[in-house]
């Protein structure tokens, strides 16, 4: 009897080891308010309720497992979806926003799948905004290219980080096009970050080939539908936390190439953000798009915006920006080239 106790222990021991060594979380974000639109559209202005006005709504999975010697398996499994009706997000992918498996060590860390772009990375740590709400730098950087593949996530993408060393860290990535020519469609980046204490310094650099470009750089850049580019970023920035106030400063220069033909574009961020109390923050930015081959091409965008945390994982938002085109560019949805862009919204996030 009592070996059989001993034995039954001694299982329930090893068990509970195995349980500990691998572990799967579930999260996500539902994230839902009131939006205001003003392009220029000779229909009018428009209201809705929108998802992910701050944050985009997902839900996620998370796994890791310890294999022993420093060595663990990691994966993540990300689905967009859109709170105002139900459907997936990034086109109807199941996975859209990420779906990787990968290796975590000593020596950093290994990713192979549909990944965030080191692009994506660095501007959500920059921009105030987050790359959300009325503010979001990603609508305006690279004529809005940042907001689109592959800028944004890349498939079928190899990536290696470095592990974090005295608040430096790097990565690199590869993103193969699966054609029958090897440098067709595919996308090489590299990162460096500096992160410590008050300051966070990110440079990036990418180059992807053969991408199809956005309806919305289509229409305004005058090409036509279905032109793919390859297309070179480079981005530079910052962030330093004062107490008071932080810091926000990034430059981008961006090169689209085409059918023997050049346009480059460069951006400028310049942003603050500062807590209001215990519970709220006040963001503001102004970002310029200049497309240096277009007369006629430079377009402004300021913004302000207020989060209100009510706990830990609930916040209400507002935010509004007022997008200002020459009369050769129409940044931000702009119903046509020239015509101004107002947004506003107000909505509720919860992450779980």
């Amino acid at each position: 009897m009592k070996k059989s106790l001993l034995a039954l222990a001694v299982l329930g021991a090893f068990s509970g080891a195995a349980l500990a060594q691998s572990s799967v979380s579930i999260y996500g974000v539902v994230d839902a308010g009131i939006s205001y639109t003003d392009n220029g559209n000779p229909a009018g202005e428009s209201w809705g309720l929108d998802s992910g006005q701050q944050s985009g709504s997902r839900l996620g999975f998370k796994g890791v497992e310890d294999l022993g010697g420093g060595l663990s398996a990691i994966f993540t499994l990300e689905s967009g979806f859109n709170l105002d009706n139900g459907q997936l997000g990034q086109n109807g992918r199941m996975f859209g926003r990420q779906a990787w498996v990968g290796l975590n060590g000593g020596f950093g860390t290994v990713k192979l799948g549909r990944q965030t772009t080191a692009l994506y990375t660095a501007l959500s740590e920059i921009d105030p905004f987050q790359i959300g709400l009325a503010g979001n730098t990603q609508r305006v950087f690279g004529y809005g290219l940042y907001a689109a593949d592959p800028l944004s996530r890349a498939d079928n993408t190899f990536t290696y980080a470095t592990p974090v060393v005295s608040g430096f860290s790097g990565t690199v990535s590869y993103s193969f096009g699966e054609q029958t020519t090897f440098s067709e469609q595919r996308s090489i980046a590299a990162g460096a970050k500096y992160a410590n204490g008050p300051l966070n310094v990110q440079v990036v650099y990418q180059k992807s080939n053969d991408a199809a470009l956005t309806g919305q750089v289509e229409t305004g850049l005058g090409l036509t539908a279905g032109t793919r580019a390859d297309l070179t970023a480079a981005l530079i920035g910052a962030t330093y936390d004062f107490g008071m106030v932080k810091a926000h400063l990034a430059y981008a220069d961006n090169k689209l190439e085409m059918l023997g033909a050049e346009v480059k574009d460069r951006n400028l961020l310049a942003g603050v953000s500062a807590p209001v109390g215990a519970s709220g923050r006040v963001l503001a930015s102004y970002i310029l798009n200049d497309v240096k081959d277009l007369d006629e091409g430079k377009s402004h965008q300021y913004a302000i915006g207020y989060t209100h945390a009510l706990s830990k994982r609930t916040n209400l938002y507002t935010s509004f920006s007022y997008t200002d085109n020459d009369a050769g560019v129409r940044v931000n949805n702009a119903f046509a080239n020239g015509e101004s862009v107002r947004l506003f919204n107000v909505g509720l996030r919860h992450l779980f």
